[in-house]
């Protein structure tokens, strides 16, 4: 086992982080402040090192790759490497002499100690960048809720299936996977009812499923704005498929604001259809359409100014595969949705397999 997981009666039972791993966590925080600025493979043989404090190594891998992530690594020459080397490589072809005289020349061409170029020779390459800070405001108070949203993402990314149950703000984290583009299918038996979201994971697609793995796990930041949910999910980890479990309460992360629009291509097209069709009004998020026990949760209703009983309701498909928009289209069909129109990207298909055959869509790039 290599993740923040154990295994249970088929169960991925996560380990959330805690309280009790504060004083680790410290610890962790304060290795890494001593090697900022300083070479990256220092720091990488100081992680395969044990710490003064014990920890969970599962815990401390995550927590490790993340800081690593979150501090930006930076290049420790006052000149680009490349140039250096480029120096030094001319100063070698033009002479016969031993390689530290032409060291001595090429440093003097760019004005640095011979000692220095030895030095920023290769600074540009991974380990010999420096490491770069961690945010101020980062402890290990403010660090929890930050690595269980990484447990979280950890599990997502290896999803074959995921069902989500929303009791309430369904809207937020339906909204959330559409502007991710995630397959995702909605239903509601009742009014009062949750509404269950279903979703494909990155494991059931054929294409960009690295993509959309990263696309699904981000979904997580979006679940404490949604009150009580259950989430379960299918998941295939180190060869075992297991079934994965979260409920509303379980563990602290942190969540997100959310935004007028989810992406930048439905306010690009937002502020387009006003530009072009000045007769024509735009609503963002209009209520969803029942269609049997589904919700459609279209992106935008477009209605004429002077004549209302010209609407149409439009949505953007993010990543798709054939059978997902055949169930699509029959959804419409069976909700009597003439009016819709479905502009589908045509990079973000997730299987070799063409779109269905008489289809009404609209490709676009």
């Amino acid at each position: 086992m290599t993740g923040p997981y154990r295994v249970r009666d088929n169960l991925a039972v996560a380990e959330y982080f805690q309280d009790t791993d504060r004083p680790w966590l410290r610890c962790v925080l304060e290795e890494y402040a001593r090697f900022v600025h300083r070479p990256r493979r220092e720091l990488r043989r100081r992680w395969s090192e044990p710490l003064p404090v014990p920890c969970p190594p599962t815990k401390r891998r995550l927590v490790i790759a993340y800081l690593d992530r979150l501090g930006r690594d930076r290049t420790r020459s006052p000149f680009p490497p490349r140039r250096i080397r480029e120096a030094v490589f001319l100063a070698r072809s033009a002479q016969t002499g031993p390689r530290h005289v032409a060291l001595e020349t090429a440093a003097g061409t760019l004005g640095l100690a011979p000692d220095a170029a030895l030095a920023f020779l290769f600074a540009d390459l991974p380990e010999e960048r420096a490491v770069g800070p961690l945010p101020s405001d980062l402890t290990p108070i403010s660090l929890i809720p930050l690595a269980n949203l990484e447990v979280v993402q950890y599990l997502l990314r290896r999803t074959v299936r995921l069902t989500l149950s929303v009791d309430s703000q369904s809207r937020t984290l339906i909204r959330a996977a559409r502007a991710r583009g995630l397959i995702c299918t909605v239903h509601k038996t009742a009014p009062f009812e949750p509404a269950i979201l279903s979703l494909s994971g990155p494991l059931a697609v054929i294409r960009h499923s690295t993509i959309y793995g990263r696309a699904l796990a981000g979904l997580a930041r979006y679940l404490p704005e949604c009150g009580r949910y259950r989430m379960q999910a299918r998941c295939l980890i180190d060869g075992l498929l297991l079934t994965y479990e979260l409920r509303a309460g379980e563990a602290d992360f942190p969540g997100v604001e959310p935004r007028r629009f989810d992406s930048r291509l439905e306010e690009r097209f937002h502020k387009d259809f006003l530009r072009l069709a000045p007769d024509w009004d735009i609503l963002r998020e209009p209520e969803p359409v029942q269609a049997g026990s589904r919700l459609l949760f279209p992106d935008f209703l477009l209605r004429h100014r002077y004549d209302p009983e010209r609407q149409w309701w439009l949505e953007i498909v993010g990543f798709w595969t054939p059978r997902y928009l055949e169930k699509k289209l029959a959804g419409l069909r069976q909700a009597g949705l003439r009016r819709m129109i479905l502009c589908v990207d045509a990079d973000r298909a997730c299987s070799e397999e063409e779109l269905p055959r008489g289809a009404e869509l609209v490709r676009f790039r």
